[in-house]
């Protein structure tokens, strides 16, 4: 069966470009009726917090998500312990005593004399008596993943072809001096341990791949059991912005600008593809998923996309599905006349601002006459959605005015904007009296 896991670090809210992972791994397991796995890698006591942990779920709830287990690491403390003590039986985990300051001071001989900068393994030709004297003074030792001296191969499902030697890289520390496990150790004895079956992340973490892979066969795991797979880094793409950049866009702050889930996780799900199609929700998402179609270079996030992705789902929502986002007093009217035209659910307030509430029409030169006159020629009440038609046709015929010259002034007036829902509808909603009013302000 196909396993695989989303594993953020609870130390901050969750961004755009790890929720393109999580939702990589979600649709992939989908697609297969396999399991999708949240696990919480918080094994960084200094940096994870509960309440990200409580907020990053929420999000992924909030994209259509739902998973089959849930894992936090530092519940499964023993279980990493165990795996080191028999990595130490193996004389595979070695004891170093060296402090930064003397790592640092190394690597630059070894940089100075012409080496590859990595470490010296110094520390593997400590005597027993040399350990018992150091812990005598006080120094606790951290320990280091002896790796094997071969050169590894192996076929990413994104990236293609790839390679590590092994004795190009640095022994990584696995247990920090205060026995707690680094995340590169936890991640690998979890992957294990859960049986996880493909590892789909960030091409970031693609350097460290060598190594897990040595370090699973090293804890008596088949490497080949498991396929990695790594989505290329996201960039900005096109001139439209969405406030900051990419990497730096919150789902918490997107949702909080009135952004549809739907629109999001079809934008994250399709993004590189041509053509973004309708919105969709993540059942319908899962279906033509396939992680080995992804292109192995980076790929662009057009925020323009985005909202016309959002548009249309805004455009489709029916007034029930809406009704509790919108403001006090607002009808099924209202929102059938507004929809169309929305990027974001927050632009709402400003259109309710327009046909129940106060706003400030631009004064505009040279349009006096054709104001005063504009409404002198305001048709009675009771209004509905022939007002408009009946009231241009009279202004058209007593100014001789047509097509934006006669429409644009109105709705500047009467809306504050040059673009937006259709008047036809918009003006009975606004009714005579504010009309009437913005006319004689914009006009002053």
């Amino acid at each position: 069966m196909t396993r695989v896991r989303f594993a953020p670090s609870p130390t901050g809210h969750l961004y755009v470009s790890s929720a393109r992972v999580a939702l990589a791994n979600f649709l992939h397991a989908r697609r297969r009726k396999g399991q999708f796995l949240l696990r919480f890698d918080d094994v960084d006591r200094d940096r994870a917090r509960p309440a990200f942990v409580e907020s990053i779920s929420y999000d992924l709830r909030w994209l259509g998500m739902d998973w089959d287990e849930t894992l936090i690491q530092s519940e499964r403390l023993d279980l990493y312990a165990k795996a080191a003590e028999r990595l130490k039986q193996a004389g595979r985990l070695y004891p170093c005593f060296e402090g930064d300051d003397e790592l640092r001071a190394k690597l630059d001989q070894r940089v100075k004399r012409g080496k590859s900068p990595i470490y010296d393994r110094a520390m593997l030709k400590m005597t027993a008596e040399q350990r018992a004297k150091a812990e005598a003074n006080g120094k606790q030792p951290y320990w280091r993943f002896l790796l094997s001296p071969r050169t590894l191969e192996w076929r990413d499902l994104i990236l293609g072809p790839r390679l590590a030697k092994l004795t190009a890289v640095s022994d990584p520390v696995l247990v920090r001096a205060d026995g707690t496990p680094t995340s590169l150790f936890a991640s690998v004895v979890d992957d294990i341990d859960t049986g996880i079956t493909e590892i789909i992340r960030a091409e970031e973490n693609a350097n460290s791949t060598g190594v897990q892979i040595d370090l699973m066969a090293a804890l008596g795991a088949d490497p080949a059991r498991v396929r990695f797979a790594h989505l290329p880094a996201l960039a900005d793409t096109g001139r439209t912005r969405l406030g900051r950049k990419v990497g730096s866009l919150s789902v918490r702050a997107l949702r909080g600008d009135g952004l549809d889930p739907a629109a999001l996780a079809t934008c994250l799900a399709r993004i590189g593809m041509a053509g973004f199609g309708e919105p969709a929700s993540t059942a319908e998402l899962a279906r033509d998923f396939d992680i080995t179609r992804l292109s192995p270079a980076s790929v662009g996030f057009d925020a323009a996309q985005l909202l016309a992705l959002n548009r249309r789902a805004l455009a489709s929502m029916s007034f029930a599905s809406i009704q509790d986002r919108l403001p006090t007093g607002a009808t099924e009217a209202f929102w059938l006349a507004i929809r169309g035209s929305l990027d974001l659910v927050n632009e709402i307030r400003g259109w309710w601002d327009v046909v129940a509430g106060t706003i400030v029409p631009p004064v505009m030169d040279g349009e006096r006459g054709f104001l005063t006159e504009a409404e002198a020629t305001l048709p009675p009440e009771p209004w509905d959605e022939t007002v408009w038609a009946v009231w241009v046709a009279a202004l058209g015929q007593a100014t001789g005015r047509v097509g934006d010259a006669l429409s644009m002034p109105l709705r500047l007036a009467l809306t504050g904007e040059e673009q937006g829902p259709s008047l036809e509808a918009l003006l009975p909603l606004i009714g005579r009296a504010r009309t009437a009013s913005r006319l004689r302000i914009a006009a002053a």
